[in-house]
């Protein structure tokens, strides 16, 4: 959820309600809800075999494997520009380095940022809880200062009109649509949650958790751990009784732990579309360039004048910032976890190493991407690679899910019913993309 709070949810829904008032929003709610399923199979898989999801791709055939390993790769290349969208509400809230451009205040904010957050992690004990605890905080906050804005009585006059338009188009479209913005709207509705490859960072969060049959695979640790990481070629439960009842306990947490991301993952997008109606689509104010996340800041001044303006920047600069902490640590787990996998002798070096050797990559890639334009195209060109992933998703995990790892089940283990929302959620991303081409080159 706090993740998810990155780019969709404060930059590209807002941009969205900004600039063409309720034309889109009715695509909200299906957008985060078609994410389930995929999320559903995705810790199915984990939480039966102790896995990544990653591993069973490269079970499934190893040179598809491989394919989506080097895509996720390039689609990560350009994620610093979460830390560079953050380094906009600190360059916003204090002005400072003293006479820098607005870019070089950004910049600067965004390496500072990245500098903290690498020294955490090599300081912390176990990596994942040190975020889980700091992205936990950061949505609270981020949660509870959205609902007061939208107490506000401004914001509340224009309620009722705002809930016509989650139920379908209100009047014509307040300006000509943009060619331009297919891109974003596209970003906006893929990633209304998570989206891409970030889908797959919940097999991975799974894991760490010691949710089900991941309970027996060791974890990655900061300089201040001790528990080694266990590189695992899977578990599966045995055929008793009491595996069967854990498996039923296992089944309503994985549920309910989904549910909680995707519905409060909408509360919080459904808050920010509010305020921009309220706020910013009445002045025309649309978060772009190196005022990525300054716009905004009219989301809490509305309530609590120039200092919730200050500090709806720094929460900004949080859930901005924390997103690239949170993908750095993903995806340095990803790249262990493949190459450890599919290169056997790499396991003479402790699956902590190659973490680190990965994390100080990604740190060095991305502090370099995000030198190459301003933090919006940099979000976007990551989104579309990414794009490509969730079309591939749901037809991969129906293979994988039901028909390479059933076999090897305990008959109350394998899927009950057919994966009709897997299919669902496919053919929705699939005219996604070909209105999106449609509308981006005139086909």
């Amino acid at each position: 959820m706090a993740l998810a709070q990155g780019s969709g949810e404060l930059i590209w829904w807002p941009y969205m309600v900004a600039k063409y008032g309720l034309t889109f929003l009715w695509l909200l709610a299906p957008a985060c809800l078609l994410q389930y399923p995929l999320n559903l199979e995705i810790g199915r898989y984990t939480m039966l075999t102790g896995e990544s999801i990653f591993h069973g791709f490269i079970r499934l055939h190893r040179g598809f494997g491989v394919f989506l390993w080097l895509l996720m790769t390039v689609s990560f290349l350009w994620f610093g520009a979460f830390a560079s969208a953050g380094g906009t509400a600190m360059a916003e809230l204090t002005h400072w380095p003293i006479g820098w451009t607005q870019r070089g205040q950004s910049l600067f904010w965004g390496y500072a940022s990245i500098a903290v957050f690498v020294t955490a992690i090599l300081a912390s004990g176990v990596v994942y809880t040190l975020i889980e605890r700091f992205m936990k905080l950061v949505a609270v906050v981020t949660v509870l200062g959205l609902l007061s804005a939208c107490m506000q009585s401004d914001v509340l006059a224009t309620l009722p009109e705002f809930a016509q338009g989650l139920l379908g188009p209100v009047g014509s479209m307040p300006r000509a649509w943009d060619n331009a913005d297919a891109s974003k709207l596209l970003t906006a509705i893929t990633f209304a949650g998570l989206g891409g490859f970030w889908i797959l960072f919940y097999s991975y969060w799974l894991r760490d958790k010691g949710a089900g049959m991941a309970s027996l695979v060791g974890r990655i640790t900061g300089l201040g751990g001790t528990e080694e990481a266990v590189v695992s070629d899977g578990f599966l439960p045995s055929n008793e009784v009491e595996s069967a009842k854990n498996w039923s306990t296992w089944r309503r947490f994985l549920s309910t732990d989904i549910l909680v991301g995707i519905i409060g993952n909408l509360l919080t997008t459904l808050m920010t579309c509010l305020l921009a109606y309220a706020l910013l689509f009445p002045k025309g104010l649309l978060p772009q360039e190196y005022e990525l996340a300054v716009v905004q800041s009219q989301f809490f001044a509305v309530s609590w004048g120039e200092i919730g303006r200050l500090l709806f920047l720094v929460i900004a600069a949080a859930f901005l910032t924390d997103t690239w902490l949170a993908t750095a640590d993903a995806v340095s787990r990803i790249q262990t976890d493949i190459v450890m996998t599919l290169f056997p002798n790499s396991r003479r070096l402790p699956a902590r190493q190659w973490y680190y050797i990965f994390l100080g990559l990604l740190t060095l890639i991305t502090s370099f991407t995000m030198q190459l334009d301003a933090p919006g195209p940099l979000i976007l060109i990551s989104a579309l690679i990414g794009f490509i992933g969730t079309l591939i998703f749901p037809v991969a995990l129906y293979f994988l899910n039901h028909r390479l790892l059933p076999p090897h089940l305990p008959e109350w283990a394998r899927p009950r019913h057919r994966p009709w929302l897997l299919g669902l959620s496919f053919i929705v991303y699939l005219v996604l993309a070909v209105l999106y081409f449609k509308s981006s080159f005139g086909l």
